[in-house]
């Protein structure tokens, strides 16, 4: 592709949603753009597969201008993204059809997608903003598209998290661009370097790490994962955990000073937030009774995993192309895997014909995926596991590493277990759309196959799969599964509703009613933050072996822990 042509791909792959968001408004339109809104990212998918990295397009009538264009890691978020959009939007089509409120979801989708693909495309810090925000205020729209209480609820939450997200992201990209030489309009590829540099740099750290963080669902911030995609409509929850939650990710690739200098400090605290994602959320997705808020979690545990790989290139600046290439393919994998698997909670619901061994084995595909035995997993793993075998300098407690992702494994299989078992009972007995599996099945295909194009794009190198790595993907899924089927007979799941955290500091409904006054509610609301506290001398020993308070006792034990942690950390 030229110049000429590569400007053109850019801008269309941009100018069509947000071209039939303009047209939307026009009513007599309106059924014309709901049958062309799944095909509103084909052009930024067609991009991601022909354009080479280095192509963009400069728009200096745009306000201060905008850059966009494509770089190695960008082509390979953009490929997964648009992907992911086009077959969601496909089965939202078929799932959506009867649905009253469909043409309002067909215009919060397109503005969605649009801010989606901006961020990913963009080059500049405010096209890189502009995109991060309209993304994340547009899908708001999707949380709460049935208008249920749960989903108004679960909305309130999310846009309370997006708010306090925005502000943490602002401010850190305004100190960070303050202290490039371009402070004006500053690139992306600036700020890695500006943040190392400058005399803030561990506020500048935090402030992007957390702002991100709460996208890409870090412990304590990740409250609004399981509340909205319980609610949300099965295409809009695949997007959400797919696409969206990635994009967390790619702020954090733009804007950490990653290969730029070593942060000891920085990367264990990272690693350790990473660990502590991967094990907390796959041990509380176990005690969750729907399918999708159990896929929830997993998305945070999965999140994890990647964060882990952030933490460590944050350690030594040799590893950052290993680790980039990596975290890359991760994203991709869990993006395609994940959205097939919650694609796969509205085929359960309505199997038709197909309900038997055929549909477990083909929703069985990327949960085997995601646990790691599976075409796009096992590329994914061993690429994760690569940068541990290097010649670089590492700290002894990385030794560690490679049997704490094995072991994170065994968590994976255990949470994909949980899903397929609560899919059983999900059975309408009626058949869904045409469009609903066209989706599904385009998913289904495309993920074992496109894993392997960023190593034919030259992103990343990948040496010949040894027995020994065989062994060390198969025995965690092995020992996974065998303690799948011991607990599903032994054990009962905990009453931890969706949320976790929030359950603890939610003031009781009852305690509310009784105080009327203004001044009474301030105070509920107090008491409802201290409510661990009140809970641990209020009650009798005896009180914590009931089912409904011996959950809430070890996860205000975990909170406290990871609070110590932070504290300890932050003081060595």
């Amino acid at each position: 592709m030229d110049t000429a042509l590569h400007a053109a791909a850019i801008s269309l792959a941009l100018v069509l949603p947000l071209g039939l968001a303009a047209l939307w408004s026009l009513p007599a339109l309106r059924a014309l753009v709901g049958r062309l809104t799944p095909w509103a990212p084909v052009p930024a998918l067609l991009l991601a597969l022909t354009a080479e990295p280095g192509a963009s397009v400069h728009l200096d009538w745009v306000l201060l201008g905008s850059s966009l264009g494509l770089t190695e890691v960008t082509r390979v978020f953009l490929l997964f993204t648009a992907l992911l959009w086009w077959a969601a939007g496909i089965y939202a089509r078929g799932y959506l059809r009867t649905d009253p409120r469909r043409p309002r979801f067909e215009l919060l989708w397109l503005l969605t997608l649009a801010g989606n693909l901006m961020l990913i495309l963009a080059l500049d810090v405010a096209s890189f903003y502009a995109g991060f925000a309209l993304m994340t205020f547009a899908a708001y729209g999707l949380v709460i598209h049935t208008g249920k209480p749960a989903a108004r609820r679960a909305g309130r939450v999310y846009l309370i998290m997006a708010v306090l997200g925005e502000g943490l992201i602002l401010a850190g990209l305004l100190l960070a661009a303050g202290e490039t030489e371009t402070s004006l309009q500053p690139l992306l590829t600036e700020l890695p370097a500006a943040v190392a540099d400058a005399d803030q740099r561990d506020l500048l750290i935090a402030l992007l790490w957390l702002g991100f963080g709460i996208k890409a669902g870090l412990p304590l911030l990740h409250l609004w994962l399981p509340l909205a995609h319980p609610v949300a409509p099965v295409p809009a929850s695949a997007v959400l955990s797919g696409a969206m939650i990635k994009a967390g990710l790619l702020g954090w690739l733009h804007t950490l000073p990653i290969g730029l200098v070593s942060l000891p400090g920085w990367s264990a605290l990272v690693i350790g937030t990473g660990l502590l994602a991967t094990f907390g959320a796959a041990f509380l997705s176990l005690h969750q009774r729907h399918p999708k808020t159990v896929l929830a979690y997993s998305s945070v545990s999965q999140m994890g995993l990647i964060t882990i790989g952030v933490g460590m290139a944050l350690q030594e600046p040799a590893l950052r192309p290993l680790l980039m290439a990596a975290i890359a393919l991760y994203a991709l994998h869990h993006g395609l895997s994940k959205g097939a698997l919650f694609l796969g909670v509205g085929i359960a619901r309505h199997p038709g014909r197909l309900a038997g061994p055929l549909l477990w084995l083909l929703l069985a595909l990327p949960a085997l995926s995601l646990a790691g035995v599976m075409t796009s997993g096992v590329v994914a793993k061993l690429g994760l596991k690569a940068a541990l075998h290097t010649q670089a300098p590492l700290p002894d407690w990385w030794d560690h590493l490679p049997r704490l992702l094995e072991l994170a494994a065994v968590g994976t299989t255990l949470i994909m277990a949980r899903y397929l078992w609560l899919l059983r009972s999900e059975s309408q007995g009626d058949r869904a759309p045409a469009a609903a599996w066209w989706g599904w099945v385009l998913l289904l295909a495309s993920g074992p196959a496109l894993v392997f194009l960023p190593g034919h794009w030259g992103l990343m190198d990948r040496d010949a799969i040894t027995p020994g790595d065989w062994i060390s993907l198969a025995w965690p899924v092995l020992v996974g599964t065998a303690l799948a089927l011991i607990g599903a007979r032994t054990l009962r799941p905990w009453p931890i509703p969706p949320g976790d955290l929030l359950a603890l500091i939610t003031p009781r409904p009852k305690t509310v009613a009784r105080i009327r006054a203004p001044a009474g509610r301030a105070c509920a609301r107090v008491l409802g933050l201290l409510d661990p506290a009140r809970m641990l001398w209020r009650h009798r020993p005896s009180d914590f072996l009931h089912p409904d308070r011996l959950w809430q006792r070890e996860v205000a034990l975990a909170y406290a822990a990871l609070l110590a942690l932070l504290l300890a950390t932050t003081l060595l």
